[in-house]
């Protein structure tokens, strides 16, 4: 099937973006379900908006903990909650939205071993936003661990790959060019003798085009396909579009 503009007429704004980002998400861990060795489940986590809780001090009235004695009556009392001094400084922060699937290994107290991004509109937005984003996906490939980017986001001109090859002081010729603004990479960490090196499969992506099938890096183990084509199919087919 044809990648489909998600983010403007006719879809948009009838066809909810996140609602296809989700379906397509979950889509994807299911094919990584089927493929994956069984020590290995795939599962899909959703944040949009992200932010941190907040401060207990926001909350009128204090904190109260309901506490049940021995003889089984509840009884409420209320909490002392310490206070340290003035904060020297009050930085604004943002969090990037996670739209992604994860690898996790059974065998080793579900540890992440890789992940499939898909890229958001506010992932895109703002230089802080594109910062913010390409900061996560360092960590990951930092500790090793196997990432696919993926972005249909339209609208936005913003590649991400190459705000994360600036992040990471990669040279000019690692980048995308300035016009794919849809693409899809994988990055694969490894090390090969006493070097340290990320192997990177970049693909550029249009409106109307076929998606590719590219590979997914398991740290400490290997790598299996993923068919985007067909994840990008069953998701269409079960969001009637």
């Amino acid at each position: 099937m044809p990648l489909l503009d998600h983010f403007h007429p006719p879809l948009f704004p009838h066809r909810a973006w996140e609602s296809f980002h989700s379906r397509w998400a979950n889509s994807i861990a299911d094919a990584l379900n089927r493929v994956l060795p069984e020590r290995f489940f795939a599962e899909v986590q959703l944040h949009l908006g992200s932010q941190v809780e907040a401060d207990v001090a926001e909350f009128a009235g204090g904190a109260e903990a309901t506490l049940e004695p021995g003889n089984g009556r509840a009884v409420t009392t209320a909490l002392e909650t310490w206070a340290p001094a003035v904060a020297t400084w009050v930085i604004p922060a943002l969090f990037p939205d996670d739209l992604q699937v994860q690898v996790r290994d059974e065998r080793d107290d579900a540890r992440l071993v890789g992940v499939v991004e898909l890229i958001s509109p506010r992932n895109k937005d703002r230089a802080e936003s594109r910062r913010a984003f390409a900061a996560k996906c360092a960590a990951y490939l930092q500790r090793g661990i196997g990432l696919i980017m993926l972005d249909i986001v339209s609208g936005r001109q913003s590649n991400l790959h190459n705000e994360l090859a600036q992040l990471l002081d990669w040279s000019g010729i690692f980048a995308m060019p300035v016009e794919a603004v849809l693409y899809a990479v994988s990055y694969r960490p490894v090390r090969r003798q006493e070097a340290n090196e990320i192997d990177v499969w970049p693909v550029a992506l249009a409106l109307g085009g076929s998606l590719p099938t590219l590979p997914l890096s398991l740290s400490g183990y290997g790598m299996v396909p993923l068919d985007l084509e067909a994840t990008y199919q069953d998701a269409r087919q079960r969001s009637r579009l």
